[in-house]
């Protein structure tokens, strides 16, 4: 790939990547209006928000190399003053991510909670990672579940790869607020992630390790050595390019791009999922969960309210 004159990235999007002909292949994520969109939607502190950007940004690399149409799922749950946080990734480039808090209590004795409280002082130190692979309501499902190690999300990803999959993974996130040409900040979100992965047939028994041999093992450590010297504008900027990222990391050894997949911010909530659960109720348990005639419920993800009259009838969206 060669260099060109810096261009925005102002949208969002995955770019796949291989470096030169190797076994090292990964993908960057730039998100803009999708992350504004998820995170304004929130009302928690910019802590708590860039905690879900991340995890909304990794979840997308991991998801976008879906072969099927199904949708990932990555959630840590724990026992801090977040105890729960959730993204998936649908394979047609649907994207939403949220958070569970405690208490306001909770979070408000963290001193740091307003500009960034480290990841296991908000999880808790008894969390867990379990990442769900939904291949539809045809399919079984297959879910992973590792103890939640490292002090970010990204060592976290890391050690899930190497304890689930045992593959070696190398990650960098990014979620911060940018100022655009008008003044106005709004959220964005970035991250790189590479892997060594078998090539096509290259498969092995589980538990076997992928890098046979020094000359692997040194391709490896220089590529995700390389990958640890992003900076976090290199990620969020939108005047750098994910072209122009991958060309600054990985141009001595040569980078081919391939096809760019767009993202979305997307939920698949709707009044047609909510009806039949309320048709579990008794009268009087709907009557009980009316306030001022109108029983309202609320999306934890998009925070779109539903309205239902007592008898359980959709009223207002």
């Amino acid at each position: 790939m060669q260099s060109s004159r810096p261009t925005a990235d102002l949208g969002d999007k995955i770019l796949p990547f291989q470096i030169a002909e190797t076994a090292v292949r990964g993908r960057v994520i730039r998100l803009g209006p999708a992350i504004d969109e998820i995170l304004t939607r929130h009302p928690f502190e910019a802590s708590v928000k860039m905690l879900i950007g991340e995890t909304a940004a990794l979840v997308a690399m991991m998801g976008s190399s879906l072969k099927f149409d199904g949708r990932l799922i990555f959630q840590v749950q724990g026992d801090g003053p977040v105890p729960m946080l959730v993204s998936d990734y649908a394979a047609s480039g649907a994207l939403r991510a949220t958070a569970s808090v405690a208490t306001d209590s909770a979070l408000d004795e963290i001193p740091a909670i307003k500009d960034r409280a480290p990841m296991r002082v908000l999880m808790g130190n008894k969390a867990h990672i379990v990442v769900t692979v939904d291949q539809g309501p045809d399919m079984e499902r297959y879910q992973g579940v590792t103890p939640l190690d490292g002090a970010t999300i990204a060592e976290a990803a890391v050690s899930y790869f190497d304890q689930s999959e045992q593959i070696p993974t190398a990650v960098k996130l990014g979620v911060g607020r940018i100022a655009g040409l008008d003044g106005k900040e709004t959220w964005r979100a970035g991250g790189i992630l590479a892997q060594f992965v078998p090539g096509e047939g290259g498969g092995r028994e589980r538990g076997e390790a992928i890098l046979k041999g020094p000359e692997e093992q040194e391709l490896w450590d220089r590529a995700a050595a390389l990958l640890e010297t992003t900076q976090l504008d290199e990620l969020l900027d939108p005047m750098i390019a994910s072209e122009t990222l991958l060309y600054r990391l990985f141009h001595e050894d040569g980078v081919r791009v391939f096809d760019p997949q767009p993202v979305r911010a997307e939920c698949h909530c709707g009044a047609h999922k909510i009806e039949p659960v309320l048709s579990r109720y008794t009268a009087e348990d709907l009557a009980d969960m009316a306030e001022d005639g109108v029983i309202t419920v609320t999306c934890e993800f998009c925070r779109t309210d539903y309205r239902f009259a007592p008898d359980g009838a959709l009223l207002a969206v």
